[in-house]
């Protein structure tokens, strides 16, 4: 049986939103969204994990439709580290790059009557 390498960088996370969505354009007709997501931890200490996201294209635009601080969503993709220089510093990062994001809900408002439509669109590579 072969192992790939480039095929062992996978994650896959649930938890909340910890910020609204931001998306902004890239290049021509390139977007990226990214948001903070809280992963809640297990065990007898408990507390959360915060994780950048970021999302591309199509599916970066859905979730800035759909998503809020606080919704709940499930996601697989693939860690991505960067390093820059900041103040004569130097600065790393590790975030992830979601391939594929679903939403799962979250706190329903009042004033949403019935049961919330969510979208989903898979997205292309």
């Amino acid at each position: 049986m072969a192992v790939y390498l480039h095929a062992m960088n996978s994650v896959n996370l649930i938890g909340n939103l910890a910020t609204d969505v931001e998306i902004r354009e890239v290049g021509e007709d390139k977007k990226v969204a990214s948001f903070l997501l809280a992963v809640d931890r297990s065990g007898r200490d408990g507390g959360a994990d915060f994780v950048w996201i970021s999302t591309w294209d199509r599916q970066g635009e859905l979730c800035a439709e759909y998503l809020e601080k606080g919704k709940r969503v499930a996601l697989e993709g693939r860690l991505k580290s960067r390093t820059w220089e900041q103040d004569g510093k130097r600065r790393d990062a590790v975030e992830v790059v979601a391939r594929r994001v679903e939403f799962l809900g979250g706190p329903r408002r009042e004033e949403e009557g019935g049961a919330e439509v969510i979208p989903f669109e898979a997205a292309t590579a």
